[in-house]
């Protein structure tokens, strides 16, 4: 394998800027948050439970989260990072990434920048990802204001207890890019006038189950940024 090496680092910030010599890349230029889950503490999150559901970290290469629900139907669990700390501008790129596998197709799963609610399969704010069907379809949605400001389009499919990442990118000036893998696989247009969410948002995921059985949502890690440039 080939490297290319700067011994003497690799900056990003104007030379007479603050950061001018520092040798990596200027820290203050995004606003990022990631969690490969070698650690978890439930203080950190907003959890909303129906039945019962106690998220634990669970053993697999990378770090993993688990999230079970209760055997009932409409049972679910959804953890929702406090406090909200990330808003939608024109002008300033987002990014987000998850890597995650749900234990079989017939449950309804959600992951990606939501407001804080009760409900998150049915927010009125935010940027993310939702599967509803047992065919696995993933939707990539962008809301502003629930449905009157909604646009969506398809993403990908899940497979039954695999892991599969999905990301999307907001190029801060009309579009949201889904990605399932790496893969570019949809985007939605005109999203800065109509679409895109006014409300300050937060890492968002969880699961509801479709019948009498539990589920099992594992997360490998999640990761957002946005540009303060």
């Amino acid at each position: 394998m080939s490297m290319t090496r700067f011994p003497n680092g690799l900056s990003t910030a104007r030379s007479i800027a603050p950061f001018g010599a520092y040798t990596h890349p200027d820290p203050t230029d995004q606003h990022a948050y990631e969690n490969d889950f070698n650690t978890y503490t439930s203080t950190d999150w907003t959890i909303t439970v129906v039945g019962s559901s106690t998220p634990a970290l669970t053993a697999g290469d990378g770090g993993l989260l688990a999230i079970t629900t209760s055997a009932s139907p409409g049972d679910s669990a959804f953890l929702q990072k406090t406090i909200a700390s990330f808003t939608f501008e024109t002008g300033k790129p987002a990014w987000f990434a998850a890597r995650f596998k749900v234990s079989t197709l017939a449950t309804t799963a959600v992951i990606g920048l939501q407001v804080i609610d009760t409900t998150p399969l049915d927010v009125t704010d935010g940027i993310y990802f939702l599967s509803t069907t047992a065919t696995g379809a993933v939707t990539g949605i962008c809301r502003k204001n629930a449905s009157t400001g909604s646009t969506s389009a398809a993403v990908g499919t899940l497979v039954a207890d695999t892991f599969t990442e999905f990301a999307w990118y907001w190029d801060g000036k009309d579009t949201v890019a889904f990605y399932q893998d790496k893969v570019l696989k949809s985007s939605v247009t005109g999203v800065a006038a109509s679409y895109l969410p006014d409300t300050t948002c937060t890492m968002s995921f969880g699961i509801q189950t479709d019948s009498a059985n539990a589920r099992t949502m594992t997360v490998d890690y999640i990761a957002v940024a946005k540009s303060r440039r």
